[in-house]
């Protein structure tokens, strides 16, 4: 008799426990959905106006305009009239510009054919110049 009830024991001390299997597996399924739910996608969101007739107030301060032509072409519009410029050369403009108009804001008229490329670019070179604020304005 002695050798049957060893083997009882030994039958149920070869099962595996799947408790604290369960559990872990649970508590990573827990932990994953709160991480997903944390989780925000960046992208280029720029919020355009839809109207294109902007009344200027009288008493606004002067403004730094920057144009971009549909075949890519920047144009920075300046008292003496527009001058192209360089994408590489934007910069340079924008904070000479800066130094005459301290507080002006850099106003990017863009065309829709325009690529979004080189809207960014200029952007960067205006933020780069420690531009106050940089305003998108869609031309067409």
């Amino acid at each position: 008799m002695s050798r049957r009830r060893k083997r009882e024991v030994g039958d149920d001390a070869n099962e595996i426990d799947l408790t604290p299997m369960l559990d872990v597996v649970f508590i990573m399924l827990i932990f994953f959905i709160v991480t997903a739910s944390f989780v925000k996608e960046t992208g280029f969101n720029p919020n355009v106006p839809e109207r294109s007739d902007y009344a200027v107030p009288a008493d606004a301060e002067p403004n730094i305009v920057v144009r971009i032509a549909a075949d890519d072409q920047i144009w920075v519009v300046e008292k003496e009239g527009e001058r192209r410029v360089d994408q590489r050369a934007v910069r340079s403009n924008i904070e000479r510009l800066r130094a005459e108009l301290p507080l002006a804001t850099v106003i990017i008229q863009a065309s829709g054919q325009a690529s979004t490329g080189t809207y960014v670019a200029v952007a960067d070179a205006a933020r780069a110049a420690k531009a106050p604020n940089v305003v998108l304005v869609p031309v067409d």
